[in-house]
């Protein structure tokens, strides 16, 4: 009977341990497990993205050499930075190069998106062509224009000579490189933008174009009654990252294309911290202007998030 009640005891301790054992709720094993899918992207973004980003902001305060010697000088770069007439001049073009492209790559993309979202025959090849730059190096794009736009010899100079018109200089006019370069930019990334576009014009409900065919709305009333609201947070992503992308990328396609020139014509910012960097050994300046680069950014994201509210309806007549 003792070693019953001994063991009934133990067997009342066991399972009092095992009920009172914390376990975790549904939600919070939902939690653990986005957090450990999500822990490397946060790891991979904190060592390639956060860590560099650091460096270089601590980098601008320093003068380096190229064999390894860093000098303190404070605010000596920044100051360095607003005196200096190429930077200025590359910020100027970098301005102009966005307010023409940022625009015309959105409208392309949504005519595009517009477009093929129409059913008509070999919809899906014209969206493979549209789409097919993408999946091409920059550097081999920049090779294939600038074959293309050469003086003399280039495919697109010999077939207007066909026809008898003359052809400009298209890469060594200082008024015209920094155009060409925009034309090519639209054309390599209008097919990405314009995907994104399609995604956000096919979870607007069918329903809504239904209805107001029925009360007698045109292509036109849809569009801006329907579409064009429906639209804003696709719209606002695409602001937002092609910014983005478009003033810290395209640095293959200026190096190949025309490599700043001609007469620092397309010399967009991008291009000259690298060569501040990598060409003069301007390590500490080139860091210096990329975290200038860098609050700019800070400063557009927060403002465009800001004005849009992230891309939702700001009032009652939307």
């Amino acid at each position: 009977m003792t070693g019953l009640a001994v063991g009934e005891r133990r067997s009342a301790r066991g399972a009092s341990r095992t009920r009172t054992t914390p376990r975790l709720s549904r939600r919070g094993r939902e939690r653990l497990a986005a957090g450990l899918f999500l822990a490397p992207d946060v790891l991979g973004l904190a060592l390639f993205v956060g860590l560099p980003m650091v460096v270089c902001i601590v980098l601008g305060f320093f003068q380096v050499d190229g064999f390894g010697g860093y000098t303190f000088i404070g605010l000596d770069n920044y100051r360095r930075m607003f005196a200096d007439p190429l930077f200025l001049g590359s910020l100027k073009t970098t301005l102009l190069y966005l307010v023409v492209l940022i625009p015309g790559l959105f409208v392309v993309s949504l005519a595009l998106a517009l477009l093929i979202r129409q059913k008509f025959p070999l919809v899906g090849l014209f969206r493979g062509a549209f789409f097919a730059p993408n999946v091409i190096s920059l550097v081999v794009i920049g090779l294939i224009w600038k074959f293309m736009l050469t003086d003399q010899t280039g495919f697109v100079v010999r077939v207007l000579g066909f026809f008898g018109i003359s052809s400009p200089s298209w890469l060594g006019s200082p008024h015209l490189a920094l155009w060409m370069v925009v034309a090519v930019t639209i054309w390599f990334a209008m097919g990405y933008y314009m995907l994104i576009f399609l995604a956000g014009l096919q979870d607007i409900p069918r329903e809504y174009y239904e209805v107001a065919t029925i009360d007698g709305a045109g292509v036109w009333q849809q569009f801006r009654h329907i579409t064009w609201p429906l639209l804003k947070p696709t719209s606002f992503f695409i602001l937002l990252t092609s910014t983005v992308s478009m003033l810290t990328g395209g640095i293959d396609l200026i190096y190949v294309m025309t490599s700043g020139g001609p007469a620092n014509s397309t010399s967009l910012i991008i291009y000259y911290i690298y060569e501040q960097a990598f060409v003069y050994g301007e390590y500490g300046y080139a860091s210096a202007i990329g975290a200038f680069i860098v609050a700019i950014l800070l400063v557009w994201s927060v403002g465009l998030f800001a004005l849009t509210r992230g891309g939702r309806f700001n009032d009652a007549r939307d």
